[in-house]
């Protein structure tokens, strides 16, 4: 385990030290960076346009932020093995969320302990002092985890530190008066997330405490007053809650502002393992509650799901996206607790999510959260089959034989005239592997199984069972955005008011995709497949 206060891999500003390296994407390796062949699991597994690391072990995003530029993603990262590790902060950047480029690693574990998740934000009025130069410092905040602690049994095995980088992200300091939070007697106590109250002109800050979430606020990064407590007895308990999120986000069409707290908890999601929910409500400075209406839905539901699907957790927001975007970007860890150590991939582990805009609707009188892709996912489109008013009489079958395979592949289509039928999508190869999702509307219930989609026995709870999730409008139409990689699928329904997110380990590319109609009188009023290209 390496340990150093400071790290000593850049010394170059973001945005020389990117355009000097090696511009090799992520995801489209041919060698590692000795020159040694890597292994047939790179060309087969690694994704096309999902960020993972060069190497070893990943497990949650953290400490993301935009500027000058470019989107920062930090990631809990154990450089030495390819299962969970003493954690360091791994680094990549990206111009578009889609190209990334791997960075050296920002920060490493210490005499103080392992470095947790946490977030970071840029400190554009220097409200913390710690910089000494025009440029804003950026301020990252993060779990100190003592292993030592740990193996005592102790309590306080959890406190919260600062670093601070003057150059962009680049290079960081460890504050030398670190924790900044010490630890009130809670085992769990972790992933501090910071975000800037403009109203009220304060950092705000809230962590993960056991079976709740606390709340912080604090003038200049570094003194911080507890102000709150949240959630005990509400929401999903079916696990030790982690990563949260909070920020404000406006609903369209209403010109009202909600705060959103994003919750992870492990396990105890609603398809078993880890998964990531969320509230809804207000904030006034010192203690959130629920928006009444979503109360009352959330009472009937016990729990709102960002994703339904087995793989996205710890899901957390770029903080510093400018006004003039707009957007509330999220990006969540595409894998789950219950098998992450064991999917069939040895030089590397885990990917990232297909960064998502994350929208506040208002549906009755309750508000939701949606997700939708990114709107950069468009400037890499290449081919596209384009049809419309399919009758469902028979089959619809597409087969990618006379180009690529569907492993970089944008699916768009609404369905009409539903019954209460089910409709069934499926992707499937000449090597037998099959992925079958879609729509059981008698029971008002989305579904996806990867029982038969490549590799499942590495894990006896990889795909014991077949996932499902709530349909929560009542219409006869469908829509539905599918975005497919190598080893996932992510699929949006009803404009994002559902989303199902699942990798599989396959023997060959999919080749081939089909919709099964239960009801005759249903059509596809429009299909679009894009392939999507990458450099």
């Amino acid at each position: 385990m390496k340990k150093t206060v400071i790290t000593k891999a850049a010394i170059l500003p973001a945005f020389l030290f990117f355009l000097i390296a090696c511009g090799q994407k992520n995801g489209k390796k041919e060698a590692t960076d000795s020159g040694v062949p890597v292994a047939g699991e790179e060309e087969r597994y690694r994704p096309n346009f999902h960020f993972t690391p060069k190497e070893k072990w990943m497990n949650d995003p953290n400490g993301m932020f935009y500027y000058n530029g470019y989107y920062h993603l930090f990631f809990q990262h154990y450089p030495d093995s390819t299962v969970w590790g003493p954690m360091h902060w791994g680094h990549a950047v990206s111009t578009d969320l889609l190209n990334w480029k791997e960075l050296p690693i920002a920060l490493y574990p210490g005499e103080e302990g392992y470095i947790f998740s946490g977030s970071a934000v840029v400190d554009h009025e220097n409200t913390s002092g710690l910089s000494t130069n025009d440029a804003p410092p950026v301020v990252a905040m993060y779990t100190i985890h003592d292993p030592e602690k740990e193996d005592k049994d102790q309590v306080d095995v959890e406190t919260q530190g600062i670093a601070y980088s003057t150059d962009e992200g680049m290079t960081w300091t460890k504050y030398r008066d670190n924790p900044v939070i010490q630890n009130p007697g809670i085992r769990d106590f972790r992933d501090p997330k910071v975000v800037r109250d403009t109203i009220r002109n304060q950092w705000i800050m809230v962590l993960a405490a056991q079976d709740r979430a606390k709340f912080y606020r604090s003038d200049n990064l570094k003194d911080w007053e507890f102000l709150s407590d949240f959630g005990v007895n509400t929401g999903a308990h079916g696990g030790v809650w982690e990563c949260p999120d909070f920020f404000p986000l406006t609903a369209g069409g209403t010109g009202e502002t909600k705060w959103v707290l994003l919750q992870s908890l492990n396990p105890g999601g609603p398809n078993s393992g880890s998964a990531t929910q969320y509230f809804i409500g207000d904030f006034d400075g010192t203690t959130f509650t629920l928006d009444p209406e979503f109360e009352v839905e959330l009472n009937k539901r016990k729990a709102f799901w960002i994703d339904y699907g087995k793989d996205n957790y710890a899901g957390v927001t770029w903080s510093g996206i400018p006004g003039s975007d707009g957007r509330k970007l999220f990006i969540g860890w595409m894998s789950n607790w219950e098998y992450a150590q064991e999917v069939p991939t040895t030089a590397w582990r885990s990917a990232m999510t297909l960064p998502r805009e994350l929208q506040l609707v208002k549906s009755g009188t309750a508000y939701q959260l949606v997700s939708q892709p990114i709107r950069e996912l468009k400037d890499f489109r290449a081919k596209a089959i384009k049809k419309q008013n399919i009758a469902l009489d028979a089959p619809f079958v597409y087969r990618s034989e006379k180009g690529p395979a569907l492993s970089s592949t944008e699916i768009k289509l609404t369905l009409e005239g539903l019954g209460d039928s089910t409709y069934r999508f499926e992707l499937y190869n000449t090597g037998g592997d099959t992925l079958s999702f879609g729509l059981n509307n008698a029971k008002k219930e989305f579904f996806m199984d990867r029982r038969k989609a490549g590799q499942t026995d590495f894990s006896e709870k990889f795909a014991a069972k077949i996932s499902t999730a709530p349909r929560f409008s009542s219409a006869d139409t469908l829509d539905m955005h599918i975005i497919l990689d190598k080893t996932s699928a992510e699929v949006f329904y009803d404009n994002g008011t559902t989303v199902m997110t699942e990798v599989f380990f396959l023997k060959a590319p999919f080749d081939t995709f089909s919709l099964n109609a239960g009801d005759p009188g249903s059509t596809v009023k429009s299909i679009a497949i894009h392939q999507l290209k990458f450099n």
